[in-house]
């Protein structure tokens, strides 16, 4: 796969021109995790180093960088001789791990009711609020970015340290067949309407509601992202 033109300007316009190493480390991250998010990397596949370094505009240094903070999201694999290949997960390694995040977050929705800030809760609806212009602008990726750190704030209002770095890891294992379900215009229309109702159990500190709808929206979710994988 070969970045377009327009991808390629809007790499080396983002590329921080000078600065501390990791701060390009970090850039080529979030591309990288973007392009395989939106599969333009596709799972099992290979990715070009050639394709990456001169589509970015960086060496091989920090894209190499760049593959073991990936490998250690679980979205890459490094494989010997070879590089680095986008990680592929069943569906049924997919399924367990929604399971995983509905048990975290019915944890940590009473918690967060009882726990979180009005300023957590103002920054979150704020985040809610940027999340619907971006699906009205038809911004897929950057509604997909807001919802993910919505559910991650939610998560991080229990206060509970453990619990939100075990939501963080393993949301982000499979990041990638999330966003897919958002494909369905028809879908992606409840999910809003969904964080609406989500946002409001959040700020009545309606902790057992908050469980239930929080858990009835990944379920959903995975409905819709199960048919979209399936068809892949």
């Amino acid at each position: 796969m070969q970045l377009s033109e327009a991808e390629t300007a809007a790499a080396e316009a983002e590329l921080p021109s000078s600065g501390p190493r990791g701060r390009r480390t970090m850039f080529v991250v979030e591309r990288i995790r973007d392009m395989i998010i939106a599969g333009d990397l596709p799972p099992g596949g290979r990715i070009s180093e050639r394709m990456l370094t001169e589509g970015l505009g960086v060496t091989r240094t920090p894209l190499r960088e760049a593959f073991k903070i990936l490998e250690a999201e679980g979205l890459v694999r490094i494989v010997p001789n070879r590089g680095a290949e986008v990680m592929t997960l069943s569906l049924a390694e997919i399924e367990a791990a929604i399971e995983v995040l509905i048990g975290l977050e019915s944890v940590a929705a009473e918690l967060a009711c009882a726990r979180g800030t009005a300023a957590e809760f103002a920054a979150i609806e704020a985040i809610h609020r940027r999340m619907v212009d971006c699906q009205r602008g038809g911004d897929l990726m950057g509604y997909f970015h807001l919802n993910q750190d919505i559910h991650q704030r939610i998560v991080d209002c229990a206060h509970n340290a453990p619990l939100s770095r075990i939501y963080r890891t393993e949301s982000a294992r499979i990041r990638r067949y999330r966003f897919a379900g958002n494909r369905s215009a028809a879908r992606w229309a409840r999910a809003v309407v969904e964080h609406e109702k989500i946002l409001d159990a959040l700020q009545q500190r309606e902790g057992a509601l908050l469980r239930e709808i929080l858990r009835t929206h990944h379920l959903k979710g995975w409905q819709a992202t199960r048919q979209v994988l399936e068809q892949e």
